[in-house]
Order: structure tokens, then C-alpha cells, then sequence
């Protein structure tokens, strides 16, 4: 009987893999152009941030004076009092949203969650995890939330606690809910009891350097929690994001062998994400607005072209996501095209320029070679 080599896989041949599939990606909202190379002397060692950020605990191979800092920075973007900020680095965007929507859970166990039907996933996920009762609310047709829906579904459930999920950034079309209007909503329904978590995955990284935008302010609207994306627009070579929550309204549990208590949704918690996060804050903090502008320049370019050759296209405000008709497949998986039904669509990101814009555009037939 011969013995067959089960595995023909090598590190080599995956890193010529990913440089080639990195080179011809638009589909995701990741920032691809980020420096890392700074925190790889720290995986030699088992970087694990047990329990919560703010109580240092047992396990003393920590980063959680990193964290901190990250938490500190989003406070301040989003002007939380430093008194009053709590949160951690999450392992995604997704987590981030389960905290949100399960902090609100735990505020009002009789709630009932609210989400537009251009929501993620993972706000429908955790009504299923948590047993929330969800309303879904119709989108406009560019994809923000429409304002009246809410309105009735609110008026027809004035009786309970409400929990509402606004997207700073909708998955397919980039669209932003406008939470002054929100706001507006519950306080002409004298809704009192509710929880409002902010999905900002990618947007609540624009929204702040954007300046017409509604701002995202804890200090002028009862936001309870907002959850960011860290491998989106700031850059990770790992899936890792914060959230950031009203200290005053976080429970939290003493965990005697870990010296700490038990405020997030994992155990173990990759203290290298902190690192990654601070440091390429700490580099480009004073870059992100113009990062930010010349994402939006280059995809309203990108925008003008298809919308010139009188196909359809679609850019919303304060989003660098252009939708468009979804092209032939062998186009969709070269470059890695987010679709959906009949459309698709890119999103510009920090390593994107125009000569690739211009790539893409040549090989939709939108622009002569």
C-alpha cells in the first residue's frame, strides 16, 4: 500500500496567493494599505486580554493599557466624557454589535429591536442569539432607513422599550441613518425607555471627518453604543474593531480566577488587535480626514464614469460605496465584487487609486483602453 502526501500546501505558495488576490480587490471595505511591521516581535508571545479593560487582573501578559488608549481615542471622536467611556477591542464588527444590542437587552429585557431591512446580518443574528423580538423597518430605495416606518412600528409598540440599530454605512449601498431624526422620532412619541446602538463598521470611521455630516455625539444625542470595524478603514492584517458604550450602563460580573470581571462577549481576547489599532492610529491620526476626502474624490470619480456612460450608478452621501449593475462573473471574481441580485458594487478604500479605478472601469466597458 503507497503512501500519498495529503497536503500539497505551503506557506510559500499561499503568500503568492494573497499578493496576487490582494492586488484586484473592490468589493470589501478593507483597508489593504496599512504597516504592520512594527508589531511582529510581539507574536512570540501570547498576548491575551482577560476579562476587562479597564481592571488590569491576573493574567499579566496583557495589552490592556493599548486598549484603553484605543478606547480613548474613539471617546474622544465621538465626544464621550472620558468618565463616562467604556468598551474594548472586539474581535469584528459583528461582536461589536452583538454588545450593543445585548446591552440593551439587559437594560430592558421586554424590548423590542428595530432594524431597517438594509441592516447586517449580524443585527438580525442577534435578535436570534438573545431572543429579541425584531421589527424590521423598510428602506428607502438608496438604502437609509425610511423615517416614517420607523415612526409607525415605534407608535404601534410605544408600550415597550424600544432598541434601535442605525447604520452609519450600509452594507450594499454605503446609506447612513440620520440619528438626529431618530432621535426626533422618539421624543415626539415620549418613547423614554430605549437603547440606540450606532452599526459604524466603516461609515463611523468617515462620518467624523466628513463635515456636513450629522455627528455622531454622545454629548448631544442618547447614544448607548456604537460599534467600529478596525480592519476596514484604519487597517489590520487581522478582522478586529472596538465598541464604545455608556460606562454607566454596562453590567458586568466578578471573575475571581481571572482577578476581573466579565463585561464582553468572549473569554480570551486577542491582546495583539490592540497593538495593530494604536499603533496605526498613532501614525496616520493625523492623516484620516484627508484619507477620508480622497477615498470620497476617488469614488464619486469612479461614480461620474459609469453614471457618463448612462448606466446605472448609485453614490450616497458621506460613503465611498458606488453601486452598480453587476457585471459577468469571470469581472465579479477577478475582482472580488460585492453582489447582490442584479447589482454590485465597490467600495474605495485607502489602496485604491485612480489608475486602478480606471482598471475596473476599462474592463466594465465603461472607459476605452
Amino acid at each position: 500500500m503507497s503512501t500519498t502526501n495529503l497536503s500539497v500546501l505551503s506557506i510559500d505558495g499561499l503568500l503568492e496567493r494573497l499578493e496576487s488576490r490582494s492586488k484586484l480587490h473592490a468589493g470589501y471595505p478593507y483597508n489593504l494599505a496599512f504597516d504592520s511591521h512594527r508589531i511582529l516581535p510581539l507574536l512570540k508571545y501570547t498576548l491575551n486580554n482577560l476579562g476587562d479593560a479597564y481592571v488590569e487582573g491576573n493574567y499579566g501578559i496583557n495589552t490592556k493599557d493599548f486598549e484603553r488608549e484605543i478606547i480613548s481615542f474613539f471617546a474622544d471622536i465621538y465626544h464621550l466624557e472620558k468618565d463616562d467611556a467604556w468598551g474594548y477591542v472586539t474581535s469584528c464588527g459583528t461582536e461589536g454589535n452583538l454588545y450593543g444590542i445585548l446591552m440593551g437587552r439587559e437594560l430592558y429585557p421586554d424590548a423590542i429591536l428595530y432594524g431597517s431591512a438594509d441592516c447586517h446580518y449580524s443585527v438580525v443574528k442577534a435578535a436570534r442569539m438573545f431572543r429579541i423580538p425584531f421589527v424590521e423597518i423598510k428602506s428607502q430605495i438608496h438604502g437609509e432607513i425610511d423615517y416614517s416606518s420607523l415612526y409607525e412600528a415605534l407608535d404601534k409598540n410605544r408600550h415597550k422599550p424600544a432598541i434601535i440599530n442605525v447604520n452609519v454605512g450600509t452594507t450594499i449601498t454605503g446609506a447612513v441613518d440620520d440619528i438626529s431624526k431618530v432621535v426626533a422620532i422618539l421624543s415626539e412619541l415620549n418613547i423614554s425607555q430605549f437603547h440606540i446602538h450606532v452599526d459604524g463598521a466603516l461609515g463611523g470611521m468617515l462620518i467624523p471627518y466628513m463635515e456636513e455630516a450629522t455627528p455622531l455625539d454622545f454629548s448631544r444625542y442618547p447614544i448607548g453604543s456604537i460599534a467600529v470595524s478596525g480592519h476596514k478603514f484604519i487597517g489590520s492584517p487581522v478582522p478586529c474593531g472596538i465598541v464604545l458604550a455608556r460606562k454607566e450602563k454596562v453590567q458586568s460580573f466578578d471573575i475571581e480566577y481571572l482577578g476581573s470581571t466579565d463585561t464582553t462577549i468572549t473569554g480570551s481576547r486577542n491582546g495583539l488587535t490592540p497593538v495593530i489599532l494604536w499603533d496605526a492610529i498613532e501614525q496616520r491620526k493625523h492623516l484620516f480626514k484627508e484619507e477620508v476626502l480622497n477615498c470620497r474624490k476617488l469614488a464619486e470619480y469612479f461614480w461620474n464614469k459609469i453614471a457618463e456612460s448612462r448606466n446605472f450608478a448609485l453614490i450616497n452621501p458621506f460613503s465611498t460605496t458606488v453601486v452598480f449593475e453587476r457585471p459577468e462573473k469571470f469581472i465579479e471574481k477577478r475582482w472580488q465584487l460585492a453582489c447582490y441580485g442584479k447589482i454590485a458594487h465597490i467600495v474605495v478604500m485607502q489602496n485604491h487609486n485612480q489608475a486602478i479605478l480606471e482598471q475596473l472601469l476599462q474592463e466594465l466597458g465603461v472607459m476605452n483602453t
